[in-house]
């Protein structure tokens, strides 16, 4: 299996901090945010990793290189602009092969053992779900067993971490290249392709200056 990682953001919400620095090489406990992922993904025993890359993609290159310093193989997928999400995704599709593949974004810190994601039968997408946060109330999503459902008052936030059938990104109009990945996740929805589960673990969504800083505080390696 393979795994990528959404590092192509310009960071609006963490400005300044953001100014020059993109928003994975900030650090957190004397790491930067994307070596954490990378370090979660190796110890699922994953070490094919696809980086996309866009605002001040350079220097996420120059810091990691290859990934041998950190025992992985990382090849990148460079855009011109961010093509959001999804689009980034499609983009990368061509280094990512035919097998289901996890998606991690840069900036969420976690603990979750990402050996124990799989996808279900039937389903183009399965996406790690977690309690909402004090910030974000109205939530993301919610569950009908592994259903993920629309719901007027979700009981769940989406956690950026996920599993994915290249397949699912044939649900991208084609004539976009520009996307986020929530729009494919309300096709997928309606077609009944989106599955999801509620997990318990550590994690936190680095997102503002004020996120960094309590992380900082709570992390101590």
């Amino acid at each position: 299996m393979q795994a990528m990682i959404l590092a192509a953001g310009r960071g609006k919400r963490m400005m300044p901090l953001t100014k020059n620095t993109p928003k994975p090489l900030l650090k957190v406990g004397g790491k930067t945010l994307i070596e954490r992922a990378i370090i979660n993904i190796k110890a699922a025993g994953i070490s094919d990793i696809i980086i996309n890359t866009a605002y001040l993609g350079e220097q996420i290159k120059q810091h990691l290189g290859n990934g041998n310093r950190l025992g992985v193989r990382i090849q990148y997928s460079i855009e011109k602009t961010s093509l959001e999400t999804a689009g980034g995704i499609i983009k990368a599709l061509p280094l990512l092969g035919n097998e289901p593949f996890i998606v991690v974004n840069s900036d969420v810190l976690f603990d979750l053992d990402l050996s124990t994601i799989r996808l279900p039968e039937n389903s183009l997408a399965h996406l790690i779900l977690v309690d909402n946060p004090a910030y974000k109330t109205n939530g993301d999503f919610s569950l009908n067993g592994k259903q993920i459902i629309p719901a007027k008052k979700p009981n769940y936030t989406f956690s950026g971490i996920g599993i994915y059938h290249p397949y699912f990104f044939k649900l991208a109009p084609q004539n976009e290249q520009k996307i986020a990945l929530i729009s494919l996740f309300q096709i997928a929805i309606k077609q009944h392709k989106l599955t999801g589960e509620y997990c318990q673990f550590e994690w936190q969504d680095i997102g503002t200056p004020e996120r960094l800083e309590l992380a900082n505080k709570l992390v101590t390696n």
